[in-house]
């Protein structure tokens, strides 16, 4: 679960490339996630997930786009991250009729930022891989909640609880 934080990560100002469907079309937008929360008055869900079309990933997009509407009420916009590019990104929205925008950080340089990029023993090789984190910035940009390492399914769910007033 999402648990108030102290660490005082600000959100970055360099541009990130965001894929998300309107209309139909794709659109690739290359802002910073500081200036997208500036020109807005909602908060972010920054999460982080490994892999497009693996299991975790897609069931924890799927329930970010079954729960939009209720993040939305809430004041949040969601915006999920990884190392995929920005093809990946696009059939993994179609396939799922995902309708949350997903940052294409093929260059690790977001994933760096926010130190999800840890050693994992996977049947006894230690590699470099991206941890499923999340992230809540409120309104003005100040980090609120954050968990790392976090179990993907019924997350959504879990952080609702949190978040409801």
């Amino acid at each position: 679960m999402a648990k108030p934080t102290t660490e005082t990560i600000n959100l970055p100002d360099f541009p990130v490339t965001i894929v998300r469907k309107l209309a139909g079309n794709f659109i690739h937008d290359e802002i910073s996630l500081k200036e997208m929360v500036a020109n807005t008055d909602k908060g972010l869900i920054l999460y982080f997930y490994p892999k497009d079309n693996t299991p975790g990933c897609t069931t924890q997009a799927t329930e970010f786009t079954e729960h939009i509407h209720d993040f939305d009420d809430l004041g949040y916009d969601i915006v999920g991250v990884s190392r995929d590019g920005v093809e990946s990104h696009e059939k993994f929205i179609d396939k799922y009729d995902l309708q949350i925008p997903l940052v294409s950080d093929a260059d690790e340089k977001l994933c760096q930022y926010f130190e999800v990029i840890k050693e994992k023993n996977m049947y006894g090789n230690i590699t470099l891989g991206l941890v499923r984190s999340a992230f809540v910035f409120d309104k003005e940009g100040k980090l609120t909640h954050a968990q790392r390492n976090l179990r993907a399914k019924d997350y959504t769910s879990r952080l609702l609880t949190i978040l409801a007033p």
